[in-house]
């Protein structure tokens, strides 16, 4: 009797064991195709102010990678102060493919450690870099910037992708 349950038990093992294996096969490659469709495109941007203070900006790169966004930036309209960029994708068909929120690159603020405590400081630059992310799509052909004036916003730069 021992026997005959060793004999039926190690087909049982061997079939579940069999089936588990191509399960995990079938996952990675399931894995490997969504993995690749998933990618996210970074824009490094410079920029310059002239004599008269106006801004000059020009997209130094983009580059496309493998990945997904964990947190997309939300944009508030409420969160914008004079002199902050709004970076914004535009598709093909001329819709809203994205926007970012990117806080005056001119004057950042900036922690000083003393004895007394910390500090915040605005530095005055006369040309810095920023960068923006989002996630890619096949469909994006343009990105423009805008500068929030006191007057509204003030598009300053536009390309197309």
């Amino acid at each position: 009797m021992k026997n005959v349950f060793n004999v039926l038990i190690v087909p049982v093992f061997l079939l579940f064991s069999l089936k588990e294996r191509n399960n995990l096969v079938q996952n990675k490659h399931s894995e490997a195709f969504t993995a690749k469709s998933e990618r996210i495109i970074y824009l490094f941007f410079k920029a310059d102010k002239d004599q008269s203070g106006n801004a000059k900006i020009t997209l130094q790169s983009t580059k496309i990678a493998d990945g997904r966004l964990k947190h997309t930036p939300s944009f508030e309209r409420d969160a914008v102060r004079k002199g902050d960029l709004v970076i914004t994708l535009t598709g093909a068909d001329g819709k809203e493919m994205g926007k970012q929120l990117v806080k005056d690159p001119f004057n950042p603020e900036l922690e000083v450690y003393e004895k007394e405590g910390i500090s915040r400081h605005k530095a005055s630059l006369q040309n810095t870099e920023f960068s923006a992310r989002f996630s890619y799509s096949e469909n994006i052909q343009s990105v423009k910037i805008e500068k929030a004036t006191e007057d509204g916003a003030q598009v300053i730069f536009t390309q197309k992708l």
